[in-house]
């Protein structure tokens, strides 16, 4: 069933979650194997997918982000690292349909390619040597221009997707000082992916470190200059909160099926009827509430703001993260705290969503960054 055909959110809702219900069973399986789950990707592509934030104006669907977000958290309910490793892509479409500040042909071919031929993009930005590019530090990825072309040389890490994508934005330092965004495909002489990822959280986002040595690449792969640590409010960034908010609904649901059968010899019942029982799953519904209110009510604001009125938006969307993330972690742990110590046995996926949703907490922007800003802006407004 293609996504194609749905003309309505529960209508695409409906068919993510059939395609996504297998994602369960092999979440397990790369989770245990630290392999990613190149058949979620096979999936998600054949139903269309991957196409859809590409824009109208280029035969996509152009889906907003209040239309597209509630997807990502369908696919989280299922498997945390495809979501977050997708959104990526799908976030980073909509980011280059927003700005359409990449010269006409690299946005004629990639939107092309992606509608017909299923590529994937996503960007390669932090590097050891310099923590998150949140932070403000210069890449020592350098890019050389040599007559009609550039080379780039450097190491990436925290490439989510690799094994699967096309195409890698990269960033680099160039001889004048300035940092720019340059476009490399995966198929590049001297393109090397190695498997460097052993996190405990999120394994199967593969998300490997880059090596590029002497790359050489077209002089319009060169896309924009970039500022790091002066990001301008990115909407697309809220499908980290919604994967979180997913993987959270997923211990949720557990809690609850495991409430429901559960009866030890010493009740007449199962766990359920417990009144601690019934108030933790009652304070995890109240956060779902919350936390789905306030993102989506943010991603909505953003699609219909002015570009004017988004570069207001940027401690809302911090806001959104912070409480969204911060919130499916303690979801999860009082999902633990109903199913008590089975709750640790390595058979039960809900250890699983406890290592994957901690994770959320070092993805952008973080929770300090977001802080300083809202209390800038406090401060600022009182004046």
């Amino acid at each position: 069933m293609k996504l194609l055909i749905g003309q309505s959110l529960k209508e695409r809702q409906k068919i993510v979650q059939l395609t996504s219900q297998p994602f369960s069973t092999r979440a397990k399986k790369h989770d245990e194997e630290n392999t990613f789950p190149m058949e979620n990707i096979a999936d998600l592509k054949k139903i269309g997918y991957t196409t859809l934030t590409v824009p109208k104006s280029y035969g996509g669907q152009g889906l907003p982000l209040a239309e597209w977000l509630p997807l990502q958290e369908t696919i989280a309910t299922y498997d945390g690292s495809t979501s977050l490793s997708i959104g990526w892509h799908m976030g980073l479409i909509t980011q280059i349909s927003e700005s359409q500040n990449w010269p006409e042909t690299i946005l004629d071919r990639l939107f092309y390619e992606v509608l017909h031929e299923g590529k994937l993009v996503n960007a390669a930005a932090s590097e050891p040597e310099t923590g998150s590019p949140t932070r403000g530090g210069k890449p020592t990825t350098v890019a050389k221009k040599e007559n009609d072309s550039w080379i780039i040389t450097g190491r990436k890490s925290f490439t989510s997707m690799a094994p699967a994508l096309d195409y890698f934005i990269v960033s680099a330092t160039m001889e004048d000082g300035q940092v720019g965004n340059f476009l490399i495909n995966q198929s590049a002489a001297g393109v090397k992916i190695e498997e460097t990822w052993n996190s405990i959280a999120m394994r199967g986002t593969a998300s490997h470190d880059l090596y590029l040595k002497n790359v050489r690449i077209p002089n319009d792969h060169f896309l924009e200059v970039i500022h790091p640590g002066k990001k301008s409010p990115a909407g697309w960034l809220l499908h980290i909160p919604a994967c979180y908010l997913g993987i959270a609904q997923a211990a949720q649901n557990f809690a609850i099926d495991f409430a429901n059968t559960y009866s030890p010899n010493s009740l007449s019942t199962s766990i359920k009827e417990l009144p601690n029982v019934q108030v933790k799953i009652g304070e995890n519904e109240a956060d779902l509430i919350q936390a789905r209110h306030f993102l989506y009510s943010v991603a909505k604001k953003w699609d219909v703001s002015t570009a004017e009125e988004r570069v207001q938006m940027q401690g809302e969307l911090g806001a959104v993260k912070y409480h969204v993330v911060n919130s499916a972690v303690m979801i999860v742990d009082r999902a633990m705290r109903v199913v008590g110590a089975q709750s640790l046995f390595k058979d039960n996926p809900i250890q699983r969503y406890y290592r994957d949703v901690r994770a959320g907490l070092h993805n952008p922007p973080m929770d300090d960054r977001t802080l300083l800003l809202l209390a800038s802006q406090a401060f600022t407004s009182s004046e």
